[in-house]
């Protein structure tokens, strides 16, 4: 009995281990935080992601969806130490380089009295069913800021 219990635990410790190595097919990145040096690490490590194979799909909400207008404040677009890259700027290059999925929380326009014209194109409105699917989906992470 111990032989067999001992078999299966380390059938599934193996199994586990490939699977954690395989790690998950897609990243989620949720930003919320106004500081801009939080904005630009949250797309620092999105893009690090996607550059291992990850799918990267960005929710931003609050100050940080800030970072999707056309019109962007100076916080969203002013470069930041050590290369001089903005968080606006970095975003933009997850979507077009990873082909990353960049979208507002569902309250964020109506919130501002403004609708999606005033996005950077590419930038969508996050529908949220849709969006707790992909939070919730087995082959998601999750990392949020």
């Amino acid at each position: 009995m111990k032989r067999m219990l001992a078999a299966a635990l380390a059938a599934l410790a193996v199994a586990g281990a490939a699977q954690a190595q395989d790690g998950p097919s897609r990243l989620v990145t949720v930003l919320t935080a106004p500081e801009p040096q939080t904005q630009l690490m949250a797309m620092v490590l999105t893009m690090q992601a996607a550059e291992q194979g990850a799918a990267p799909h960005i929710l931003l909400c609050g100050p940080a969806g800030d970072l999707a207008l056309a019109d962007a404040p100076e916080s969203a677009t002013a470069g930041q130490p050590p290369r001089d890259m903005s968080p606006q700027g970095l975003m933009q290059a997850i979507m077009q380089q990873d082909g990353a999925r960049v979208e507002v929380c569902a309250i964020y326009l109506p919130g501002r009295g403004e609708g999606p014209e005033v996005l950077l194109d590419g930038v969508g409105v996050a529908e949220p069913g849709a969006m707790a699917a992909a939070i919730m989906a087995p082959d998601a992470r999750v990392m949020s800021y």
